[in-house]
């Protein structure tokens, strides 16, 4: 219990002693490598897009980023946007695909776990993230043409990066993966959806 307290403490905002409000967002160990390749991407868009200050503080492993103005609305608003497609790029995402956060105002990031939908164990649970993958990548690929979404399986987490609506869809296709319908069948319902333009 201690340890999701500690997380959500590193999420939360803080405000800094001349009334800055500041984001940190923790960066796991196997998200350091590509966060060191992609830098310039990520420092770009906050600082010449967003009029923000971030930095990677390497002792607790967190980006920081901050406002350069006390108590501005508006910059609260954007550190938010910020704050949202750093955590996509640590969830996994192509940082060209977390760009769309702050481009675009209604896109949200979803993720659950194998187990939130059905208690799996040892080949059930490799099984069940198999099917979610498929061949190649193909029915995660599938998936993702489908319902215009983005997909990050990471172990047993799913992340689901589009619109409240498409990521709706995504998820009900991949609870019936994991629950054990053939792929074949979760592509004809994906299918007559995107048909009725439900999606």
């Amino acid at each position: 219990m201690s340890v999701n307290r500690k997380v959500l403490r590193k999420i939360q905002s803080t405000k800094t002693t001349d009334n800055r409000e500041i984001r940190r967002v923790p960066v796991p160990s196997h998200r350091l490598t590509p966060l060191k390749e992609h830098w310039l991407k990520i420092y770009t868009p906050v600082v010449e897009h967003l009029k923000l200050d971030i930095r990677f503080h390497v002792k607790s492993r967190n980006i920081e980023i901050r406002n350069p103005v006390p108590d501005d609305a508006i910059g609260s608003q954007h550190l938010q946007k910020a704050a949202d497609f750093v955590k996509a790029f640590v969830y996994g995402f192509e940082v060209e695909d977390a760009l769309a956060l702050i481009r675009l105002d209604n896109l949200f990031v979803e993720s659950f776990e194998v187990k939130d939908v059905k208690t799996l164990k040892g080949d059930h649970l490799s099984r069940a993230i198999g099917r979610l993958a498929g061949k190649g990548g193909r029915t995660k690929f599938t998936i993702e043409n489908s319902t215009k979404t983005r997909i990050v399986l990471a172990d047993s987490k799913i992340h689901i990066l589009g619109s409240f609506q498409n990521i709706q869809v995504a998820m009900r296709a991949i609870c019936n993966l994991i629950l054990g319908s053939p792929p074949s069948k979760v592509y004809g319902q994906l299918q007559q959806l995107s048909k009725s333009k439900v999606i």
